[in-house]
């Protein structure tokens, strides 16, 4: 139980730090990135609460936290849940790649604005940065 509430913390954690760089991105240079964080609208059923604020930041957090579980789990069942390379390559490769579900949605960001893809890849490579190096040394730590 204590190793799972790590997860949901570290999944908290960083996600809060993603979601703030591309907040700090977005007020530097005026890229919007970091909509494509909170946007459901191309989901079935809950797109409904699309315009709802609150809803997308929920949709964010468990979005993060599941990943973090769900990504630690499998990469136990390889015996390579304590290493960065398998976060970082999961989490980069995938987020550059889930980018393009905005070809699906009228918001922002362009499936074509390579700057936004840049931003929100490299973002997402933190977020592995974050979430391995917590995994690491927390949760390897308190074997």
């Amino acid at each position: 139980m204590k190793r799972f509430l790590q997860l949901i913390g570290i999944g908290i954690v960083s996600g809060a730090v993603l979601a703030a760089l591309l907040q700090v991105i977005y007020t530097l240079t005026g890229n919007e990135a970091y909509v494509l964080l909170y946007n459901v609208d191309y989901f079935p059923i809950i797109h409904v609460w699309q315009d709802v604020a609150w809803f997308g930041i929920v949709f964010h957090f468990v979005f993060c936290i599941a990943s973090v579980i769900g990504l630690f789990y499998i990469l136990n069942f390889f015996g390579w849940q304590y290493r960065m390379w398998p976060y970082l390559a999961v989490y980069t490769v995938g987020s550059g790649i889930l980018y393009f579900l905005t070809l699906l949605t009228e918001r922002p960001p362009a499936e074509n604005d390579w700057i936004a893809w840049f931003y929100w890849t490299s973002s997402h490579l933190v977020y592995s940065l974050v979430v391995a190096g917590m995994i690491v040394r927390f949760v390897g730590r308190s074997r």
